[in-house]
């Protein structure tokens, strides 16, 4: 199973319906919380070149935010990508 990192703020109810459809999914992820945190949110925006959350990564695929997640469920392509 590739490493899913996900980049989330508190606040933000898109982060909250990515990460309840990757537990629903049963995989485990590395949340990096960049309310707060100036570096980790200039980090994140160097890495996707994206500002808002979440941004999500499967292994070295850049997923995009929640839309793109949820998209690549009902494709049935999201269980393909966990399983690499």
């Amino acid at each position: 199973m590739p490493e899913i990192l996900i980049y989330t703020t508190h606040i933000c109810p898109y982060c909250i319906m990515a990460k309840r459809l990757l537990d629903k999914k049963g995989v485990s992820y590395t949340e990096i919380n960049v309310d707060g945190n100036t570096g980790l949110r200039e980090d994140m925006m160097r890495k996707t070149k994206r500002r808002t959350v979440p941004q999500i990564y499967i292994g070295d695929f850049h997923v995009g935010g929640f839309d793109e997640l949820h998209a690549l469920d009902q494709q049935k392509k999201l269980d393909t990508l966990l399983a690499t």
